[in-house]
């Protein structure tokens, strides 16, 4: 094998699980049974993955991204030869290190002593490598004392210590990673994201598993996105990441609607001055829910006043998806006075260039009395739209911050600054 040659190779690989529906038990069952699944005894076919093709480059750091169920954990176990594809084919060169699942390879009633020699014989470890690396493996794990208890008394953080411990003193080729970082206290979570780091520049090939994308995006330079078993999209992490999240704004946003196309919201308020409709319009004034960041938009709000209202105050609230309050304004604060409003009209929030980052978004509608705390129409987080990749590089965070970076060589004494060469005291802790 050369560097040129793939460590992980999928052709057409596709996998199968049969299995068969419960036998009913009694008069019941059967009757319950017929009406409601396939009749007993039928096999049905689980197809975990289907057709999927990719190559692993020597080196590379891959990322798999999908839903659960997806597929995933059965693409790293057809890596790790704990299965076997039903078709196509699977190569792997190398020793693979696999940290599929909380306490797999771990004997319950074995110490962790016992395990450690246990499970680096399954990885291909001699005694002797054993016996020279077992003092560096307890020494990462940070298990202390406990190593000598029975592994069916740790908790799931220990498993995780020693599982991880283990997985990357084998020294491995590839190095597999099945969301079992999530587990466990963050000082040890860095660690282990330090040391896979490291063994990134020291060559090992490394699939990771996460639903953490941010960590996804620091630790990998390619992506994988599965769903229900097919391959939906291969390339550079950023590409396909941000594909990904566009999906998931999607699949969500669909969740928010009802079957009759409209999601239930909360509405109050006097009636007096009613919000008619919500529009979000594109630069050509177009109705749109999908926007990218750096767009213009506008937030348009049509209004019916069923008798003269003074000084009514239009205003907006926009909440990420997670429930983060972005921003709120309203017409008051803007200065504009509208005087006294009868009958239909409209107003319109103008944004010449979103800094919103890939996200969906919620939006409250509201109109106030300006002069007391008295709502006339309120639809609380009645509208959404969404914001996805291509408008700006940056992906991390809320909005997109306009600004630039300047870089001065320290040799340009005309333009450094000396205060900046020095740090005030206080500014600097060290604990030795």
């Amino acid at each position: 094998m050369n560097d040129h040659d793939p460590v992980i190779c999928f052709e057409k690989v596709s996998k199968r699980f049969v299995f068969t529906q419960d036998t009913p038990q009694s008069v019941l069952e059967t009757f319950i049974s017929f009406f409601s699944r396939p009749r007993a005894g039928r096999e049905r076919d689980l197809w975990a993955v289907q057709d999927v093709s990719f190559d692993v480059m020597p080196g590379q750091c891959l990322g798999i991204v999908g839903r659960n169920g997806g597929g995933k954990s059965t693409i790293l176990k057809l890596v790790a030869r704990i299965l076997r594809p039903s078709s196509g084919r699977v190569v792997v060169r190398g020793r693979v290190s696999a940290l599929l699942e909380l306490g797999a390879g771990f004997h319950p009633d074995l110490t962790g002593r016992e395990n450690i020699f246990l499970n680096a014989a399954v990885l291909g470890l001699s005694e002797a490598e054993i016996k020279a690396c077992y003092d560096d493996i307890v020494a990462f794990s940070e298990m202390g004392d406990f190593i000598n208890m029975p592994v069916k008394h740790y908790s799931s953080g220990m498993y995780m210590r020693l599982g991880f411990s283990v997985a990357i003193h084998v020294k491995p080729d590839v190095l597999i990673v099945d969301e079992i970082l999530a587990v466990g206290d963050q000082p040890f979570q860095t660690k282990c994201i330090d040391q896979i780091m490291e063994m990134k520049r020291q060559g090992t090939t490394i699939i990771l598993v996460s639903h953490n994308l941010a960590m996804i995006r620091a630790l990998c330079s390619h992506l994988l996105w599965i769903e229900h078993g097919e391959l939906q999209s291969a390339g550079p992490v950023n590409e396909v990441a941000a594909q990904y999240m566009e999906y998931t704004y999607e699949q969500e946003g669909r969740r928010f609607r009802s079957a009759n196309g409209f999601h239930a919201f909360e509405r109050w308020g006097s009636g007096d001055l009613e919000i008619t409709a919500v529009r979000f319009l594109d630069e050509d004034e177009s109705a749109q829910e999908v926007f990218k960041t750096g767009s213009p938009m506008i937030i348009e709000i049509g209004y019916v006043a069923h008798k003269p209202v003074l000084e009514p105050e239009f205003g907006l609230a926009i909440y990420r998806q997670d429930g983060v309050h972005v921003n709120g304004p309203n017409s008051r604060l803007a200065g504009v006075e509208v005087g006294t409003v009868h009958g239909p009209g409209v107003v319109r929030y103008c944004i010449d260039r979103l800094p919103l980052l890939p996200a969906r978004y919620r939006v409250t509608a509201a109109v106030h009395d300006s002069r007391l705390f008295h709502a006339y129409d309120y639809h609380k987080e009645a509208y959404s739209f969404r914001i996805v990749g291509g408008g700006s590089k940056e992906t991390n965070g809320l909005v997109e911050i306009p600004a630039t970076w300047e870089w001065w060589p320290a040799a340009s004494d005309d333009v450094l600054d000396e205060n900046l060469l020095e740090v005030p005291l206080g500014s600097v802790h060290s604990e030795y």
